[in-house]
């Protein structure tokens, strides 16, 4: 990941679904997914950003209906009904990628949509999927703090130290965000503390330069717990 110094702390923008009542308008062209922001100190970032059109999201004078929208965003809103129809009428949409490389299980891990992303993984959908810039549903959800997903993608098998296009991990991410439940379900699971970014940092040291304290704390036991020692010294 590159160092931006000198840049100022961006704002962390939620990464929102299209509100299927809502009027598409060139005014949110750009909505960002909370992967990396750029921080004082250009510690860490990755900002993935998605234009309306890449969504599939085209600009028109109408309501979007649901009807109107794709699996991919439907999965976004969490309409496991809607999802349910598309798959019944084609089943190759299961494993659809976008532009990007998202899948629907990807936009609805992004997005915590817990009930969509159950549904598709009962459904045979495949969670290790790497999108272009090597997002996985991993990934997306860690940033986003959704633990219960997290958790739900781990059992299925995914490779829990899987890395982006400038080194980011799920734990790093979930560090990046704060998201403490996320860090102790990652860590629970063995994820890698040793793994650092392309700017060079680890989890720890991105806690401390974040001022994270609570992760700090929890990373900190985390280490105490791996090399606590099994007998006591004679």
């Amino acid at each position: 990941m590159e160092a931006r110094g000198g840049e100022e702390l961006a704002d962390v923008r939620n990464f929102q679904a299209v509100n299927a009542n809502a009027y598409i308008s060139e005014s949110r062209d750009e909505i960002s997914i909370d992967n990396m922001d750029v921080d004082e100190d250009g510690l860490f970032k990755h900002s993935t950003t998605l234009t309306n059109k890449q969504r599939g999201n085209e600009v028109t004078v109408r309501p979007a209906t649901l009807d109107s929208l794709s699996i991919h965003q439907l999965a976004a809103q969490g309409e496991v009904s809607q999802v349910a129809a598309h798959l019944s009428k084609d089943s190759s949409l299961l494993s659809k990628q976008d532009e990007r490389g998202f899948t629907p299980l990807m936009w609805a891990a992004a997005f915590g949509e817990k009930a969509v992303v159950d549904f598709l993984l009962e459904k045979g959908a495949d969670p290790k999927t790497i999108a272009r810039e090597r997002e996985s549903a991993l990934t997306l959800a860690s940033s986003g703090g959704y633990v219960d997903i997290v958790e739900s993608l781990l059992k299925h098998g995914v490779d829990i130290n899987t890395y982006d296009w400038n080194g980011g991990t799920p734990l790093l991410y979930a560090v990046r965000g704060n998201h403490i439940k996320c860090v102790e379900a990652l860590l629970a699971k063995g994820a890698d503390m040793t793994i650092e970014s392309d700017s060079g940092y680890s989890p720890m040291a991105l806690a401390v330069a974040l001022g994270h304290k609570k992760i700090q704390k929890v990373l900190e036991d985390h280490i105490l717990k791996l090399y606590k020692p099994t007998t006591t010294p004679t």
